[in-house]
């Protein structure tokens, strides 16, 4: 095997070269496999003994700033790749498994390679969206599963932002996933005494005209992000729900109050990526999004379901009109959206 450093630069280059979101390290008894995830599948691209993979294991804990003697908890850590043109910044995280740790590797590709005119494949729910961030004040979520691109979006939305007009911008991550310039990025550690609350607090001594909040994940974290919204503050930020629709339900499990919700909530995107055929080369993937704003949202606060209303677009309607105008297969549409079609 080549030394550790060059075998890590030429498995970046190749996950690059493929396009591929994440690299996945998956020791056994004796080997290790090498899994990359390109356009949302996980392919097998490699395999090397468990030696060699202690080895390549133990150079990108030291050189990502990881306990390199810690095993028994996990871990996350940060590196970069450059290429001639662009520097990619690379997440890892560890997980203890037994008489071993398994490695991820999140690849993040630079946010000035990617427009945010190229994330959605309707520019009309991009003027929709960028709509709302005249704002002065309010929550503006974003919802989706994991890997759906909600934080790039977030990423784009701010850097398009900060383009046509002066805003003090204050970011509070955990972690922080890409580095943007003229905006102010806090990374929680709670080690150090950095939680989301605590971060909010000081953040909104920095008279910020937009916060971001990287992830909604508790009921503290909520009612602080929504405190501050209610006190003249524009607050972006994510939260996990299957839809846009189900984003109402999780922030009234968290206890948000019914009239907190109405008056605060500006907005709600839910967003998928579908993987669009007929491009050249390598396919991409852009994103499809439920939009709840307006009477759409007042209805969905109230437990009105918006999803038999004319104007509001589902994902299943969504997909079905990518597949009409041809960015989607046939094969990606489930079997309710074939039948209506075909009917």
């Amino acid at each position: 095997m080549k030394s550790p450093a060059s075998f890590a630069q030429d498995l970046f280059a190749s996950a690059i070269q493929q396009t591929a979101s994440d690299i996945h390290f998956l020791p056994y008894e004796d080997y290790a496999n090498i899994h990359f995830r390109i356009h949302g599948e996980r392919i097998l691209h490699s395999s090397l003994s468990l030696v060699e993979y202690q080895r390549l294991l133990s150079y990108f804990k030291f050189t990502s700033g990881m306990d390199i003697g810690e095993m028994k908890r996990p871990q996350n850590g940060t590196l970069e790749h450059r290429t001639d043109q662009k520097t990619f910044d690379l997440r890892l995280s560890t997980l203890p498994i037994t008489g071993t740790e398994s490695l991820a590797v999140r690849i993040l590709s630079p946010m000035d390679h990617t427009p945010l005119e190229q994330l959605f494949l309707f520019p009309n729910q991009l003027n929709q969206i960028r709509s709302w961030l005249r704002y002065k004040s309010g929550m503006i979520l974003f919802t989706g599963a994991t890997g759906s691109g909600k934080t790039t979006t977030l990423y784009a939305l701010l850097q398009s932002l900060l383009k046509r007009r002066s805003f003090q911008a204050i970011t509070l991550e955990d972690p922080i996933e890409k580095n943007l310039t003229n905006i102010i990025q806090v990374q929680v550690n709670e080690r150090a005494g950095i939680t989301y609350d605590t971060g909010l607090k000081a953040a909104l001594r920095h008279d910020p005209d937009l916060l971001m909040v990287g992830e909604i994940r508790d009921e503290a974290t909520a009612h602080f992000a929504f405190r501050a919204a209610l006190s003249g503050h524009l607050v972006i930020s994510t939260i996990h729900a299957k839809d846009a629709f189900g984003t109402i339900r999780r922030l009234k499990e968290m206890n948000i109050q019914q009239a907190d919700l109405e008056q605060t909530l500006v907005a709600i995107a839910a967003q998928q990526l579908l993987p669009i055929q007929g491009q050249a080369y390598i396919p991409r993937r852009a994103a499809i999004v439920e939009l709840l704003d307006g009477n759409l949202l007042v209805n969905a606060t109230q437990d009105s379901a918006p999803y038999n209303v004319p104007t509001f677009r589902s994902f299943s309607q969504l997909r079905r009109k990518a597949y009409a105008l041809g960015y989607l297969e046939a094969a990606n549409l489930d079997k309710e959206e074939t039948s209506t079609i075909t009917r």
